[in-house]
């Protein structure tokens, strides 16, 4: 039977998100026609408020409310450290740990030529631009992309442009660039990463 096209243009639709195949963008949409008007109503809603009252900060480019965001505008947060992360995901999953005190840079990815993703197309020159920074000096630089070929392939890029630049060079005790620990699998990522065993890949991070 032919399936009615309201349904199909919503099925299509969750299609285009991630992880989301035929039968559960199917199973999603059959959800919403036997559930209450209310409730896709409020799912409806919740998408249009997610557009419309977010932003990226323009410091760390994480997903906020306001730019600058919360992490960025807390005092108390050590502001010579900065944690290198793909995704805002990630930045949640670390702030979960209670472990890291420092900042945060968002790349928006990693590099990924099968993709068409090269180092233009991440916030790399960001980072530079941040580390040059003579108002804040860095003392480290936590990179913490994921341990997948892509991530370990980023890091190492990450690492030469920073030396390439000679940021931090001049002074004194240098620019720490460190490596998160392997208490991550490799090929995995850090949004699923428990608390136990992400707070142990970054008090283990090593010299990179």
């Amino acid at each position: 039977m032919k399936v009615i096209k309201p349904v199909q243009n919503l099925i299509d639709e969750f299609r285009k998100l991630p992880t989301i195949g035929p039968k559960t963008a199917a199973r999603l949409v059959y959800h919403l026609i036997k559930a209450p008007k209310l409730e896709s109503e409020r799912l409806a809603e919740a998408i249009l408020l997610l557009k419309d009252q977010t932003t990226v900060c323009e410091s760390c480019f994480n997903i906020a409310e306001q730019s600058p965001c919360q992490i960025c505008r807390d005092e108390n947060r050590d502001r010579g450290l900065i944690c290198v992360v793909e995704e805002p995901l990630d930045v949640a999953a670390i702030e979960k740990t209670g472990r890291f005190c420092g900042l945060y840079h968002v790349l928006g990815g990693v590099i990924n030529p099968m993709m068409g993703i090269g180092p233009d197309e991440l916030r790399i020159r960001e980072l530079i631009d941040r580390l040059n920074n003579k108002s804040v000096r860095i003392r480290e630089v936590i990179l913490a992309t994921n341990p997948s070929m892509e991530g370990e392939a980023t890091a190492m890029y990450i690492k030469e442009r920073i030396q390439k630049s000679g940021v931090g060079a001049r002074e004194e005790g240098g620019l720490k660039i460190t490596r998160i620990a392997r208490g991550l699998p490799t090929g995995g990522d850090l949004e699923y990463a428990d608390n136990v065993t992400l707070s142990r890949a970054l008090e283990g991070r090593t010299e990179f």
